[in-house]
C-alpha cells in the first residue's frame, strides 16, 4: 500500500509540475523526505494507515486542484490546464449549503 502511495504521489507531482525542472525535483525530494521518516512504522498499524490515506489525499490534490501558471506579457498569465484539473460549474460556486452567497438579496436592490 506504501509502494502505491508514494508512486501515487510522484505521478502527480510529475502531472502538476509538468515543464517546470526545479519545481518537480523539490516535489520529488519532499516525498521521498517524508516516505523515509514514516519508514518506521509498523505494518498494519493506525499511524500508517492514516499517512497512507494523507498521501492519497495529496496525490489527488496534486492532480486535480494544482494550475501551473507562466507570466505572459503585462499583467496576463498563461494557465496550463490539463485533463485531470478539476473543473466545476458556476452554480456550485454560487451556492452555499443551499443558499445564495448574497444571503437571499438582490445585489441591486434597496
Amino acid at each position: 500500500m506504501a509502494l502505491v502511495a508514494y508512486r501515487n504521489l510522484l505521478r502527480s507531482a510529475r502531472i502538476a509540475f509538468q515543464g517546470d525542472m526545479p519545481t518537480l525535483f523539490a516535489a520529488r525530494a519532499e516525498v521521498r523526505k517524508n516516505f523515509e521518516q514514516n519508514r518506521h512504522l509498523s505494518a498494519g498499524s493506525e499511524e500508517l494507515s492514516s499517512s497512507i490515506s494523507r498521501a492519497e489525499e495529496v496525490a489527488k490534490f496534486l492532480k486535480e486542484n494544482v494550475v501551473q501558471g507562466q507570466a505572459t506579457e503585462g499583467e496576463n498569465y498563461k494557465l496550463r490546464i490539463h485533463e485531470h484539473t478539476e473543473r466545476g460549474d458556476n452554480e456550485d460556486i454560487k451556492k452555499v449549503k443551499g443558499k445564495s452567497t448574497l444571503g437571499g438579496v438582490k445585489c441591486c436592490s434597496s
